[in-house]
Order: C-alpha cells, then structure tokens, then sequence
C-alpha cells in the first residue's frame, strides 16, 4: 500500500476538538476503503490541515474525505520516506 499526505483549505479557525473529530469520522469510514489514517495536522490561522494515510489509492482517500465531509483539495503520493 501506498502513504499519501492529503490538504485541506479554508478551514480556517479550526480547533484540536475539530481536527480530532475529523479524523475519528475519517478512521470509522476509512475501514470500508481499506484507508488507514496514520497522523493530522492543522494550521488553524492558514486553514490549512494535512493528513497522511495509508491507502491503495488517491481516489480511496478522496472517498473517505468526502463521505465524512471534507474533501481533501490536494492529494499527493508519497512514494520516498527516511
């Protein structure tokens, strides 16, 4: 399985509270795409949040994002890490 590090926009002010609710609603729905979640981040004064998966594909990613509420604006692979 592949990594991605997907981005958000425009969630401006976002809170840990929200950012963790996000996340938990990406973990529940992630299962029925075989996506795994790994780590979220947020810059709450950019509104920008990343989130790095897990998955066999960008379109899995992009599915989960949209059926919890949040569709990613930017989905890259991952294919190097040290």
């Amino acid at each position: 399985m592949a990594h991605f590090m997907d981005v958000h926009h425009g969630m401006h002010g976002i809170t840990a509270d929200q950012l963790d609710q996000a996340h938990q609603a990406d973990l529940a729905i992630g299962k029925d795409e075989d996506v795994h979640f790994e780590h979220a981040w947020a810059d709450p004064a950019s509104g920008t949040v990343y989130c790095l998966s897990e998955a066999p594909s960008a379109d899995a990613v992009q599915r989960v994002h949209e059926r919890a509420g949040h569709k990613a604006d930017e989905i890259h692979e991952v294919p190097l890490t040290v």
